[in-house]
C-alpha cells in the first residue's frame, strides 16, 4: 500500500487525529465530537470528515447511525499499515506502547528476515551486491550523524529484501521500515549501542558467497545484537530516571534545610 501523502491542512489533520488515537488521548470506544474538533482544529467539517475517512480505511474509526463517529478497538486497527506504524512513532517520545510495539516488530523481523536472507543468498545479483556494499559503506562513515546512520541501516535492509526478488517480501519494507527507523533513532542516538558494521558485514559476506545457512545465522546474530542494543538503551533510560528522582529528592532535602536555616 502506498503511504499516505502528507499534504496541507488535510494531511496535518489526519496525522494529528491519528497520533491522538494511537497515544490514547482519544481512547478506544470514544465517540468523536465533530463540531468541537472542527472548532479546535480550525478546519471545515468537510475537511474533517475527509480526514476521518483516511483513518476509517485503516480500521481506526467507524461511523454508525445514532452513535456517530467513534474510535474502534485497537484489535481492529491495521497495525501493519506503514502509516499507522509511522504515526505511532512520530510523537517525539518513546512511550511504553511504543516499546511494546518495537519488541513485537523485533519478533516479526526474527521470523521474516532470516528466511528472506536465505533467498537473497541464492538469488542475489551483482546489482544487489552493489546496493548492499553501498549501504554498508555508508553505515561505516563515522560522522556522528544519527539520521545518516538510520538511513544507511534502512538502505541495507531494503536492499536485502530486494535481493530476494520476491515481490511480497520486498513490500515488507513498508511494514518494517517505520518501526526500524524509530528503533534506530533511539539506538544510534545512544552511546551504549554496539558497532553495527561487523554484524551487517557478516550478513553481506554470506550473501556474496551464496551461502544461505551462513546468511541466516549471521542475520540471527544481527537481530540478537539489535535486541541487546534496544534493551541496553531502555535500561539506561530507566537508570537515568531513577538517578533523576534521587537528585530531585536530594535537592528537595537541601531546600528544606535551607528553608529551616532561613527561618
Amino acid at each position: 500500500m502506498t503511504p499516505y501523502a502528507r499534504r496541507g491542512v488535510h494531511g496535518q489533520t489526519v496525522e494529528l487525529l491519528a497520533r491522538r488515537i494511537l497515544g490514547g488521548e482519544i481512547p478506544e470506544g470514544a465517540t468523536l465530537d465533530l463540531v468541537a474538533l472542527q472548532s479546535e482544529l480550525d478546519v471545515s467539517l468537510t475537511a474533517l470528515r475527509e480526514s476521518l475517512k483516511v483513518l476509517a480505511a485503516k480500521g481506526m474509526v467507524d461511523a454508525r447511525q445514532k452513535r456517530g463517529t467513534f474510535v474502534r478497538s485497537r484489535a481492529e486497527w491495521n497495525l501493519l499499515d506503514a502509516d499507522v506504524l509511522r504515526w505511532q512513532f512520530e510523537g517525539g517520545s518513546t512511550t511504553a506502547s511504543d516499546r511494546a510495539l518495537l519488541h513485537n516488530l523485533a519478533e516479526v523481523r526474527a521470523i521474516i528476515e532470516p528466511a528472506a536472507v536465505r533467498l537473497a543468498a541464492e538469488r542475489r545479483t551483482d546489482a544487489d551486491l552493489a546496493a548492499l556494499d553501498g549501504a554498508l559503506d555508508a553505515m561505516g562513515e563515522r560522522d556522528g550523524n544519527a539520521a545518516h546512520a538510520v538511513e544507511a541501516d534502512l538502505a541495507f535492509h531494503r536492499a536485502l529484501l530486494a535481493a530476494t526478488h520476491n515481490e511480497l517480501l520486498e513490500r515488507m519494507e513498508m511494514v518494517i521500515e517505520s518501526g526500524l527507523a524509530h528503533r534506530d533513532r533511539i539506538v544510534h542516538s545512544s552511546p551504549h549501542s554496539e558497532d553495527p558494521v561487523p554484524a551487517h558485514r557478516a550478513v553481506l559476506d554470506a550473501v556474496r558467497d551464496r551461502d544461505p545457512a551462513a546468511a541466516e545465522a549471521a542475520m540471527r546474530a544481527l537481530l540478537d545484537q539489535a535486541g541487546r542494543d534496544l534493551d541496553r538503551v531502555g535500561d539506561s533510560d530507566s537508570d537515568s530516571e531513577s538517578d533523576s528522582g534521587s537528585v530531585s529528592d536530594s535537592d528537595s532535602d537541601s531546600d528544606s534545610v535551607e528553608g529551616s536555616r532561613s527561618q
